[in-house]
């Protein structure tokens, strides 16, 4: 006989005392009809508010539910990957605990996992509250990153996601510790499906992602995941050396060479531009060089895999656990 498949919920909580009992009502809700066994993972970011006394009440009543306390504030992503280090599921769903990721669509998540999806995204769909400072930003962070990354970037993909057992074992073995979690799991690759969803509004509390940390989360992912911009000095003094050597031959040999036979006059300041404009560009190439260097740095610092296998054991089990 199968043995029956078990899925953890991991839910990141910072200050959202007010939301707690409202999300375990509707996870209940969710899942009362699956067939499976069922883990919440809460993870109690440092809050300053009741999030991890209301938190710990409910697993008195509910022995599925776990709750994890960080000595103080380490971040969202440090909280998902702890519940994805400390998850027993054969699948965990990674939510907020807002509600603005509606715990009813955990059925569908399910559903694609069933179907064989290792990776199941939750898709944020155009939402005409947010801002159009916020929706002009998030557009153009995608764009770029499509252009630029070494790894493909969904648009509008969300944290809200399930990951099969194979791929939290995948990310459990990354080593990095400045990390952007969706962008890992986007790199580990895997079987991905998508369900669209449209963000409800916030149930109690303010925002803890903040304008300003999701720019500096969108530094930061540009940093992880691309290296252009390490190379982007030796592509300017490559440009800058292909204008200024022939324009500074040029004027050796106008010049000095054949004595201006075209009249053209060049001063000694100007003659001293074309020379400094060309030692810029030797420089900013030389920086290009040594960048090169520091992306090899880069890359070997990391550590992370070669690459990924993915396991052999596939989800025949689940399979017929949920038909």
């Amino acid at each position: 006989m199968s043995r029956q498949s078990m899925i953890s919920i991991i839910v990141p909580l910072h200050n959202e005392a007010p939301n707690i009992q409202p999300l375990y009502e509707e996870l209940l809700d969710a899942i009362h009809n699956l067939p499976y066994l069922f883990e919440f993972i809460l993870i109690d970011d440092g809050s300053r508010d009741d999030s991890a006394q209301i938190a710990r009440s409910i697993a008195k009543r509910d022995p599925r539910l776990r709750l994890l306390e960080f000595a103080r504030n380490f971040g969202k992503e440090a909280a998902v990957s702890a519940g994805l280090h400390n998850c027993k599921g054969d699948a965990a769903v990674i939510m907020d605990a807002d509600l603005q990721h509606p715990p009813a669509l955990i059925p569908a998540f399910i559903s694609k996992w069933r179907r064989g999806y290792e990776v199941v995204v939750g898709l944020r769909t155009y939402d005409k509250r947010e801002t159009l400072l916020k929706r002009g930003c998030s557009a153009l962070y995608y764009k770029i990153m499509q252009k630029i990354a070494h790894t493909k970037i969904t648009p509008h993909a969300t944290d809200f996601r399930l990951l099969d057992r194979s791929v939290i074992e995948a990310f459990n073995g990354l080593p990095e510790r400045n990390r952007m979690t969706r962008g890992l799991i986007d790199w580990l690759g895997f079987k991905r499906g998508y369900v669209k969803f449209k963000t409800r509004l916030r149930m109690h509390g303010e925002v803890s992602y903040t304008f300003t940390k999701l720019i500096g989360l969108a530094i930061n992912s540009m940093t992880a995941y691309t290296l252009l911009p390490l190379r982007l000095a030796g592509y300017l003094g490559l440009t800058i050396l292909a204008i200024s050597a022939p324009l500074g031959a040029f004027i050796l040999v106008e010049k000095y060479i054949l004595h201006d036979p075209l009249g053209l006059q060049f001063s000694g300041p100007a003659t001293l531009a074309v020379i400094i404009l060309f030692l810029v560009g030797v420089m900013l190439a030389c920086m290009g060089l040594v960048a090169m260097y520091i992306a090899h740095i880069h890359a070997e610092v990391l550590g992370r895999p070669l690459y990924v296998i993915r396991p052999e054991r596939m989800s025949n089990d689940r399979l017929e656990v949920a038909e």
